[in-house]
């Protein structure tokens, strides 16, 4: 019995310890999956939830957000501007995103960012955009001066995609790309992907994208 009582004593710190390193662990791993700017979600911690999001919810919106003016404000008011408006745009985007018990967003790198929301009903995809696109362009505060960036937002919404792997994630990125790029094209906005046009792709990218490269007679973004 001394015997058993003495095993459980010398265990005892033992066990203390792996729980303490295994509690380390899940810190850093979480540490690791956000992005240390913005405190969001890095893009394959994002694109892991956000699968999950479609996999189990018939109404998914996945947006995807581009800053506007981004290099004009980091070449005039320096990179710690940009910094700010990075993490501007990460409160702003969690603030838009408070009222969806379904939701998670990322930023994918530089000035661009990516959310998935659950929608109860389809139609509130324009709302949705249309607040996200206000709450980011909203003017924020840096080193005593109130600072905005612009924003083109596009949005693709699952249950309009086409069955099979049109409503699976890298798909619905791509449309809300195309709907990104149009409301680009028109000075910034945002756009449902159900009425952006169509783009050409190289290597299953919109033509233009960092990346890819254009062939004779495809059109260049």
């Amino acid at each position: 019995m001394n015997a058993l009582v003495s095993m459980a004593s010398a265990a005892g710190p033992l066990a203390a310890g792996w729980g303490v390193h295994g509690l380390w662990l899940r810190r850093r791993l979480s540490v690791a999956r956000h992005d240390p700017l913005s405190g969001l979600w890095t893009r394959d911690a994002f694109e892991q939830r956000a699968s999950r999001l479609l996999a189990r919810h018939p109404h998914v919106a996945v947006v995807l957000v581009d800053l506007d003016g981004f290099k004009a404000l980091n070449d005039t008011h320096g990179h710690a501007a940009g910094d700010a408006a990075i993490r501007a745009t990460a409160g702003s985007l969690a603030d838009a995103l408070t009222g969806h018990r379904r939701a998670v967003a990322g930023r994918l790198g530089g000035d661009e960012f990516a959310a998935a929301v659950v929608l109860p009903d389809p139609v509130a995809l324009p709302w949705l955009l249309r607040g996200l696109h206000g709450e980011i362009t909203a003017p924020f505060r840096h080193d005593g001066r109130d600072l905005r960036v612009g924003a083109s937002v596009g949005g693709a919404l699952s249950s309009d995609a086409a069955a099979g792997t049109g409503r699976e994630l890298p798909a619905l990125l791509r449309l809300a790309d195309e709907a990104m790029y149009t409301a680009k094209r028109g000075g910034g906005g945002w756009q449902n992907a159900a009425f952006a046009p169509r783009r050409t792709t190289t290597a299953g990218r919109r033509t233009g994208r960092p990346g890819t490269h254009t062939t004779p007679g495809r059109e260049a973004a």
